[in-house]
């Protein structure tokens, strides 16, 4: 009689949970800094690191504490987020979000993230496909996800991180276009729109804005049930030294990640079903070092992470003093979908305070 019973209880977890969509969104380099803390002032202050109208921007990001501060850059997040999810990875609380590769940089970051793994053969952000299995084509296998996952990025090298030419999932690299017949109108003209952008570092990124409009109408035409979504711009604008301009990154970050939450909860096929999951593949250096990252930028392997969705207990920010690892993500995501991730390498255990059980 043990069995059975056992096997009953399995089942009524299951259908208790209620995640049947997953959103993850990469946001490559940004600071915990920022987002706990607002614009910082020791950067802001040096005047090599911005060239727009310091008061407006002063006017626009500044305020007395680090609450305030934050709020006025990350609205989102510190309003509907916080109240409704998590926020992992508030070091001032010692509540600590690490990488776990000691490369520090993005493809081996974002690598770890998705599979789960820390390889270290993994050292180069010109490595070739990455031979580790991710926790999308796992899901992707899976009854009721076939066809419907799909990556989306602003970083080139994303396909590899994915290994778009062993799955052959649907990916959308910088200025590649959705294709197929019944494209939407709203499709059509996200693909246009990227054609008429500069080109800020060549074929091998795309801004934002343009992956973001791309995701956004896929998403909302053909409802695929995992999402990958690669932000791109906070981390090239960082490495420009360009504080003024990487500060309204984030405020824009922040607008198309809670615009895109609001138009899935208005989606009946998303709405009270779907997860969030938002983190950075790295962190970056302080002072002088903010502009870069990876072993030579100490705290560059300091992260962040934030959970939005209906199993995931509204806690908020994160206040305990305990420690996270970047390749704890796939399976935590892949057990918000009921599933275990299982590959042929080791996968991080899940962070059972965002699953719920």
């Amino acid at each position: 009689m043990i069995l059975p019973l056992l096997l009953i209880a399995l089942n009524s977890v299951a259908q208790k949970r209620q995640t049947e969509n997953i959103i993850f969104i990469s946001v490559d380099g940004y600071r915990w800094e920022e987002l706990f803390r607002g614009m910082d002032t020791s950067i802001f202050n040096k005047r090599q690191y911005r060239k727009a109208d310091s008061a407006a921007l002063m006017q626009k990001y500044w305020a007395g504490t680090p609450g305030e501060r934050r709020s006025k850059l990350m609205p989102f997040f510190w309003s509907t987020l916080v109240s409704k999810g998590q926020l992992y990875g508030n070091r001032d609380l010692g509540n600590e979000v690490n990488v776990r590769n000691n490369y520090w940089f993005s493809y081996p970051g974002r690598a770890e993230t998705i599979t789960g793994y820390f390889d270290p053969k993994i050292n180069s952000n010109g490595y070739p496909d990455n031979p580790n299995t991710n926790v999308f084509e796992f899901i992707e296998k899976q009854k009721g996800y076939r066809g419907k996952v799909a990556t989306f990025a602003s970083w080139g090298a994303v396909s590899r991180i994915v290994n778009r030419n062993r799955n052959k999932m649907p990916l959308i690299n910088p200025y590649e276009k959705v294709e197929g017949p019944g494209l939407t109108e709203a499709q059509q003209l996200a693909n246009e729109l990227q054609d008429y952008i500069p080109k800020f570092e060549g074929e091998e990124e795309r801004w934002d804005m343009n992956t973001y409009a791309i995701a956004r109408t896929y998403i909302l035409a053909r409802h695929p049930r995992m999402v990958y979504l690669d932000f791109g711009d906070l981390d090239v604008l960082a490495h420009e030294g360009r504080y003024d301009f990487y500060l309204e990154a984030a405020r824009a970050t922040d607008q198309m990640i809670g615009s895109l939450w609001n138009a899935l909860q208005q989606d009946a096929f998303y709405r009270n079903k779907t997860t969030f999951v938002i983190c950075p593949d790295h962190g970056r250096g302080g002072g002088r070092s903010w502009t870069g990252h990876g072993a030579s930028a100490a705290g560059s392997g300091n992260t962040w992470l934030a959970v939005i969705g209906p199993d995931t207990p509204a806690t908020g920010e994160v206040k305990t003093s305990t420690r996270i690892y970047q390749d704890q993500f796939a399976q935590t995501m892949a057990h918000l979908l009921g599933f275990e991730f299982k590959a042929e390498h080791p996968v991080g255990e899940r962070v059972t305070t965002v699953t719920g059980r």
